[in-house]
């Protein structure tokens, strides 16, 4: 694919890769990650501020700069490229999108310019896979108004699917009383920024394991009863925490008639807004976003090792003069130029409000990036295994990220569901 992209987009690269180079080294990524925050907050301050970078895809009417997806997945690319630690992928591509298509006009204007300023930063808590939960795996959510049968909610297929934990013992759980505010129970692990967001957004199961339904909801982040509290990651670059709701305060995400409706035993009759769709959308911008990210960070790993064979000597000569390493170079170059070019597409397809080839294109760049930090270890020979160096950042980045919303042949597995590459075939793989 050849991107050709607007003098504007491009000016929006180049100032947030010399923002992030002069701010976010590799010392300083160590050194953040390490802070109780997990990130360098003066940095965020100044990306949020004067960049705008939290409010870049929201619009101008709720304080946000008006861009699209594209501008969004082209800023995630650099981030990723410094494997920046920030609340940026939680609250710009998971829960600001979701306020925006499914808050009310009230909700949305209290809350999206807060997040567009950098003022508070938001989280969504899903006690499940989140790959799950954005449909990126496997079709997720309730769209057929019940837990154990989900709707068409990412590209036609049914199959069962539980995006807010087991409804009958598990998951978390919406208990609400006339004249009562709504009340949640229960238990969210893996939550991307959770343990500093100033919002949670959190999928429960409404009307009891009966009739159950699942529905959003917004949880102040300093409501009574939340705990939270942060996990030790892999990558500590994405800060993950445990959430765990007792009887905690909650509005409904749409509206409390939205929820009430929701709950009532006449599955057909809710008009609340269904979050399939927006959640569908949600995860094609975050596979895109994920994978420019790692196609980022991939870029930023070959060219460090590039210079490193270039300047390290052996038998006399450089490193990368020997065949065999061009071979293993030009193969990775090659792949991260495959893997730029879907994530590209995948961003431009969100852009008009498709969401068929974000799997596919995070399944390319994890692997990508994966490939080129196994061997930027290997290149830089010895001193690629230590801690000191930094080679490992990135490779822990590409398993972990695999972990979270992969892995890679469920990607591939439900970018072909999507597209029914096998529906004439007889396999079953239609929903996969």
């Amino acid at each position: 694919m050849d991107a050709a992209f607007t003098d504007e987009q491009q000016e929006i690269r180049r100032t947030l890769r010399e923002l992030l180079r002069k701010r976010c080294g590799p010392d300083e990524v160590k050194a953040a990650v390490r802070t109780a925050a997990g990130y360098d907050e003066a940095l965020w301050r100044s990306l949020a501020g004067p960049l705008g970078l939290p409010g870049m895809a929201l619009p101008a009417e709720y304080g946000g700069a008006g861009f699209g997806p594209t501008e969004l997945v082209l800023a995630c690319e650099e981030t990723g490229r410094a494997l920046l630690p920030s609340p940026l992928f939680p609250t710009a591509v998971l829960a600001a999108p979701l306020i925006e298509a499914l808050g009310t006009d009230a909700q949305r204007r209290a809350l999206l310019p807060r997040i567009a300023s950098g003022a508070v930063t938001a989280a969504l808590a899903v006690p499940c896979p989140l790959g799950a939960a954005l449909g990126l795996t496997a079709p997720s959510g309730d769209g057929a108004g019940g837990d154990r049968v989900s709707g068409d909610w990412a590209g036609g297929d049914r199959v069962s699917g539980d995006w807010a934990g087991d409804g009958r013992a598990g998951g978390i759980q919406a208990r609400h009383a006339p004249g009562a505010p709504w009340r949640l129970y229960g238990e969210a692990g893996q939550v991307l920024g959770g343990h500093t967001a100033g919002l949670l957004l959190v999928a429960a199961h409404t009307g009891g394991y009966a009739r159950s339904r699942i529905r959003l909801f917004l949880v102040d982040g300093g409501a009574p009863g939340l705990v939270r509290a942060r996990l030790t990651a892999l990558d500590e670059t994405r800060a993950q925490a445990r959430i765990q709701l007792r009887d905690v305060p909650a509005e409904p995400l749409g509206g409390v008639e939205a929820a009430d409706a929701a709950a009532d035993v006449a599955a057909d009759a809710a008009d609340g807004p269904d979050p399939g769709p927006a959640l569908a959308l949600t995860g094609a911008l975050a596979a895109a976003a994920i994978a420019a990210e790692a196609v980022g960070a991939a870029d930023q790993a070959l060219a460090t090792t590039l210079a490193y064979v270039r300047a390290r000597e052996q038998f006399g000569r450089p490193v990368g003069s020997f065949q065999a390493v061009k071979h293993r170079l030009a193969d990775l170059y090659v792949r991260l130029q495959a893997a730029r070019s879907t994530a590209y597409y995948a961003g431009c397809d969100t852009d008009d409000g498709r969401a068929v080839s974000g799997p596919l294109a995070l399944a390319e760049a994890l692997a990508a990036l994966r490939a080129v930090a196994g061997e930027a270890i290997q290149l830089h020979g010895g001193v690629g295994f230590t801690w000191e160096h930094h080679a490992h950042l990135y490779f822990k980045r590409a398993v972990s990220d695999e972990l979270l919303f992969g892995p890679g042949y469920a990607l591939r597995a439900r970018a072909a569901g999507q597209a029914r590459l096998f529906e004439n075939l007889g396999l079953g793989l239609v929903a996969a």
